[in-house]
C-alpha cells in the first residue's frame, strides 16, 4: 500500500507542472476551441474566427472564407483577425 501512494505523488508533483506548462503554451484561439462553442455562441467575428483557427471547422458551411457570417460580415475582416491571432 505504501508504494502505491508514493506512485500516486510522485506523478502529481512531475505530472501536473507538465500540463500546465502545457496549457500555458496555447495561442488564446485554441483555448477558445477547447471550451467549445459555435457560431451561435459567439457575439463577435474575433470569437468565430478564434473558433474556426481552433479547428471548428463547421464555421465556414459554404467554405467562403468567412466564419459564423451571422457576426463576420467579409473576408477582409476575417482576414485582419487571423493575423492578428497568428492563425
Amino acid at each position: 500500500m505504501r508504494g502505491i501512494v508514493l506512485v500516486t505523488v510522485a506523478c502529481v508533483a512531475m505530472c501536473v507542472p507538465a500540463l500546465a506548462a502545457e496549457q500555458l503554451a496555447q495561442t488564446p484561439w485554441q483555448a477558445v476551441a477547447q471550451r467549445g462553442g459555435t457560431c451561435q455562441t459567439v457575439s463577435s467575428c474575433r470569437e468565430a474566427v478564434e473558433l474556426w483557427c481552433g479547428g471548428y471547422r463547421r464555421a465556414d458551411g459554404d467554405g467562403d472564407g468567412i466564419p459564423c457570417e451571422n457576426v463576420c460580415r467579409s473576408l477582409s475582416q476575417v482576414e485582419a483577425i487571423k493575423k492578428e491571432i497568428d492563425c
